[in-house]
């Protein structure tokens, strides 16, 4: 059954009434921005989500190895887990602002790879050995200490045996993510654009490392996150998207380099991102033009993202959904600007239940 949640944010809210409100819109679940110096803490607005809600899913999005102690991490997402009745899910990702605030750039797909796999057994309930798991921090080893006895690994003592594992969903672009992603997690949400032939590449590339592996496409699932704009005036949609387009089609040259298929249009645009994104301004949405020295064409941004009346964007979305996708973070509701008025609840008014209605006709 389609999942379709809303992308988190740094004005993701930590109200009752607001929880309350997205939940009363038909969301599936909601994800909370984890970058601690341009927001509040995820995990406490979790919680609070968590006893105001009944159905809701709620997870990081994304969260990365590198800023909390892997247990750290996976204690928080087990006591979500547990205050909701077995609604948490844990997104995480290579790491972005919350790195680049402190200085660093993403974590080495390597030590991913590994923290993924820790990940996995901490929340499974099993222990890693402290020579394993490695060092976090400048203190010295436990060994060091006169005891009569002494850990010797790490694993969650609190977690009840009975609860439900907390599934991992990877935040995943370039192909060595994607392959790893797709052996280990239970979820895997592709950051690739809206465009079919790029969500297909994605998606071949996981299920080839599945199928190497002898595995089908049982006991996992496939998600996109997408820039989505619901409006229709068609000159205010395309204006909101050029400015959203740019935190998400970024990470497809973060590194240098443009991964996966492109056409000539998308990589003038991608260089015009990789040369001129102002990470300074990250987060601010609606008010900053962050790309220094020219923009984005409109072709590029109408491809890369989701633009246009409710009935074209339920179109595009069906489109997608029948390349095997499962789940769509929205990027758009709650970033939208408040001239709009009844505008800015059009994708959940009218898409959500188009989409739902979709998913129960035999022809969908």
């Amino acid at each position: 059954m389609l999942e379709i949640w809303r992308a988190g944010g740094s004005n993701t809210g930590a109200s009752l009434e607001e929880a309350r409100a997205v939940e009363a819109e038909g969301w599936d679940g909601q994800m909370f921005m984890d970058s601690q110096c341009l927001c509040a803490d995820p995990y406490a607005q979790m919680g609070v989500w968590a006893v105001a809600t009944e159905r809701l899913k709620l997870s990081t999005g994304v969260t990365n190895p590198f800023t909390r102690n892997l247990a750290v991490t996976a204690t928080g997402a087990a006591t979500i887990q547990s205050i909701s009745g077995g609604r948490a899910v844990l997104g995480i990702g290579r790491g972005d602002s919350a790195l680049a605030y402190l200085g660093h750039a993403p974590v080495g797909s390597a030590s991913f790879e590994k923290a993924l796999r820790h990940l996995q057994t901490l929340l499974s309930g099993g222990e890693i050995p402290f020579e394993e798991f490695g060092a976090s921090g400048e203190a010295p080893s436990v060994h060091a200490l006169s005891l009569g006895g002494r850990p010797e690994g790490v694993s969650l003592k609190w977690m009840p045996k009975d609860m439900a594992k907390v599934p991992l969903d990877v935040a995943a672009t370039g192909p060595k993510v994607i392959t790893m992603s797709a052996l280990i997690a239970e979820r895997v949400t592709f950051s690739v654009g809206a465009e079919p032939e790029r969500m297909e590449w994605a998606l071949g590339v996981a299920r080839a490392a599945r199928h190497a592996e002898g595995l089908g496409d049982d006991g996992i699932s496939y998600g996109a996150q997408l820039v989505v704009v619901c409006h229709p005036d068609d000159d205010i949609a395309m204006e909101t998207a050029m400015r959203m387009a740019p935190p998400l089609a970024r990470f497809q040259v973060i590194e240098g380099k443009q991964v996966g298929p492109q056409g000539s249009e998308a990589s003038r645009n991608l260089d015009t991102i990789k040369s001129g994104y102002d990470m300074t301004k990250h987060g601010e949405i609606n008010t900053a033009d962050k790309i220094k020295g020219g923009g984005l064409t409109p072709e590029f941004v109408r491809n890369f993202a989701i633009v246009g009346s409710p009935d074209q964007v339920t179109e595009r979305l069906l489109g997608l959904r029948k390349l095997g996708l499962e789940r769509f973070v929205v990027v758009g509701p709650g970033f939208y600007s408040a001239d709009w008025g009844d505008a800015r609840n059009l994708f959940s008014r009218e898409v959500i239940p188009a989409l739902r209605e979709a998913e129960l006709s035999p022809t969908a």
